[in-house]
Order: structure tokens, then sequence, then C-alpha cells
């Protein structure tokens, strides 16, 4: 078992999340409890592939509280222990409940996730949305079915950061929860658009830095500003930065991460 901290390089910030590589799944019931133990947002089991598969590698994610179909971070970082410990080497294709994911590591240490793009769909600002989160959303996205949040852009990148939101209201109002963003203010400093992730309906009230969310913030904000090639800052306690490619229908995710904890489990 090992811990990663992923969309960093610096221990101790970005999303951890555990990783445990098996030889194949147990029961969900006991990848539950072990998700539960670890109590990260999520926690990734893989397990090899036959030559054969269409992928090299099965992977699922877990939260303390549920099985979720798509998550970039915990992606990340089991891609990270795959190349760190020589159990694969170069791109690896994951078999998920989104399809064949594919993890293509860099010379820099970064690997980029080649994720499908989420559909986005305006919609009215739902009532009660700007009393739950704690500010007015001048605009507000469907994500669809595989992602399942409600994106809304707020006034500016202050007020997404000094969000003080009430989850449980928050949750009447996606699957998931809510995606938060707004244009930087500084561009300057290395980021085009900031984010924050609420998502009290998976067991996470805030979710320190989210890869699933990017493949709906970075068409968002391609369009917006008329560049393909973004970074999001996710403005969390712990904080984040996601580098993203729109290519029509799939979104490449780029991070760094760092393993932070190795150890054996016991159970």
């Amino acid at each position: 078992m090992r811990i990663v901290d992923a969309f960093t390089d610096r221990p101790f910030t970005g999303n951890p999340a555990g990783v445990l590589l098996l030889d194949a799944f147990p029961e969900d019931d006991w990848l539950q409890r072990v998700a539960r133990e670890v109590n990260h947002s999520e926690t990734a089991f893989a397990h090899p592939l036959p030559e054969d598969a269409e992928a090299d590698w099965a992977l699922r994610w877990f939260t303390p509280a549920t099985e979720v179909a798509m998550c970039g971070h915990a992606t990340l970082a089991t891609a990270h222990v795959l190349h760190t410990t020589g159990a694969h080497t170069g791109p690896v294709r994951f078999a998920t409940r989104s399809g064949v994911l594919t993890a293509t590591p860099a010379d820099d240490g970064s690997i980029t996730l080649d994720f499908p793009t989420a559909p986005l769909t305006p919609v009215e600002v739902p009532d009660g949305v700007a009393d739950a989160l704690g500010a007015a959303p001048s605009t507000a996205m469907d994500t669809g079915a595989a992602v399942g949040d409600l994106l809304v852009e707020l006034t500016d990148e202050k007020t997404v950061r000094a969000l003080e939101p009430d989850p449980k209201a928050l949750a009447a109002y996606s699957a998931r929860g809510i995606i938060a963003t707004a244009r930087a203010e500084d561009p300057a400093r290395g980021y085009d658009y900031v984010s924050r992730c609420f998502f009290p309906n998976v067991g996470i009230d805030e979710d320190p830095v989210t890869g699933s969310a990017h493949t709906a913030l970075a068409p968002f904000w391609s369009a917006r500003l008329g560049r393909d090639d973004l970074t999001g800052l996710q403005a969390s306690v712990r904080s984040g930065l996601v580098r993203t490619t729109v290519r029509g229908e799939r979104t490449l995710l780029t991070g760094h991460a760092v393993t932070v904890i190795e150890g054996d489990l016991l159970a």
C-alpha cells in the first residue's frame, strides 16, 4: 500500500490517494473497507490484465463512502506507482468504468492522463445554490453523467477562495457535487483559472485537487479564453496544479505526483 500526493511535486500538497496493487480484485466489501480505513478522497485498486486484453491494468476507485466512475488524481497516483516501482514502463492503459484511460509518463517526471471530455450543458442557476455555496454564480453548467457535477462560475478568484459552503445543502444540486470556478486574477502567477470542488454525495466535503473536474473545467475555460492549453489551480488548503489540453472529445490532464508513504496492508 502506498500513499501518493497527486498533481504536485511536493509532499503534503496536492491530493493524496491510496494505491494498492493486487493480483485480482477481491470482494467489493473488502475494497470499500480498505478505502474507509485509508480515509483519503479516493483509494485506487489495480491489477494486471492478460496480454490479449484491451488494457494493461484494471483500475477501480473508492471514496470512504462509495465506488466512483471516474477519478483523475488516483489514476495519476496509480500510474506514478507503476512507473516508480518498475511494475510497468511507458504508457499504461487502464480498464475502468469510464472506458480505457491512458497515462503517459514524460522525461520531466510528469504524467499525462487521456480522459473523456465532459459534455457541458448550460442550465439555469438552481434556486438555493447561492445560499448553499455562499456566493451567487453567474453561470451554471451540467457536466454530464460521467462527472456528475454542477459547474458554476463566480465573479472572481477572491470569491472562489473565500467560499465557506454548507456541504449538506449542496448535496441537493447534483449527483456528485459542485465545481466552483473563476478566471485567474493574475495569469502571470502560472495559472489561468481557479476552482474548488465540493462532493458531499460521495462523502467528500471538499476535494483537494480533482482531475475529473478538469475534464469539465478545461473545455469551459478553453472556450472563454480561446486556447486549448491551459493551467488550472485548485485552490484548496493543500492546492495543486493541473495542466489541461482539450482535444475534442478527449481532454489531457498533466501533473506530477510524489509517494509519501509505503507500507504493508496486514488485514
